[in-house]
């Protein structure tokens, strides 16, 4: 489904990503983890074509993203901080959103009703908390029907009831043949949603496997203690 290959980006001095090549399955949910200042969110942005690679190449469903935007059309993305306009509620918000996208699409409402927040999205987006503009962006992501998600954090601020809803939403997504990429530092989480995991440090990849694989490497029996005693090899 993705494709990078030798993907290097530095901001001024800082080197961000380093020779980093990776692969994302089809059908698969990959958690790519890491410290803070990995690259992780550098990656994001450029598989979704936010940042510009110094070299290297991504191609997804087989376009490569330098030549050919319209890859976007099929990802659905949720930010860890999603910002909309506040003086809007977020029911403008999603007609926007779909004004913007092809007339006559199709639209998944499943989580807007999962998440019973009808009431909600005639509010100003200023007046909502923190759980709810999670609920909403969440919704968005799925909203277009996409082949691929890329969710950066996606639990965070959501209470217990939603997280389960959200995260079974999320199983169904790939049982249905979708593609997911997230980032989480429940590492729960990732053991509950991931297929595979890819491991980030300093701008390369140091591990790429299934969380068990992980498990098993660093000999430890949950994926947090794993990801701990991986951190202090790369520090020794």
């Amino acid at each position: 489904m993705i494709s990078v290959r030798n993907l290097e980006k530095s901001y001024g001095r800082l080197k961000v990503l380093r020779d980093l090549s990776l692969d994302v399955t089809k059908g698969r949910v990959t958690a790519v983890l890491g410290p803070n200042a990995a690259g992780k969110t550098t990656l994001i942005k450029c598989i979704l074509g936010l940042a510009t690679p110094d070299s290297g190449a991504i191609s997804v469903g087989g376009v490569n993203v330098a030549v050919d935007y319209r890859y976007r059309e099929s990802i659905g993305y949720m930010p860890q901080k999603a910002t909309f306009p506040e003086n809007l509620t977020a029911r403008e918000v999603i007609r926007f959103l779909q004004d913007l996208r092809s007339a006559g699409h199709d639209y998944d409402t499943t989580l807007l009703r999962d998440f019973e927040i009808e009431s909600d999205l005639n509010k100003p987006l200023r007046s909502l908390s923190g759980g709810t503009r999670q609920k909403i962006s969440a919704s968005i992501a799925f909203l277009f029907n996409p082949r691929l998600l890329i969710l950066d954090e996606p639990t965070a601020g959501l209470d217990p009831r939603s997280s389960s809803k959200f995260k079974d939403r999320i199983l169904q997504f790939r049982s249905d043949g979708g593609t997911v990429i997230l980032t989480s530092h429940i590492m729960s989480e990732v053991d509950e949603l991931a297929d595979q995991v890819v491991y980030l440090n300093a701008g390369r990849v140091a591990f790429e496997g299934k969380p068990r694989e992980m498990r098993e490497r660093t000999g430890t029996d949950r994926l947090e203690r794993a990801i701990a005693r991986l951190m202090e090899e790369v520090v020794k």
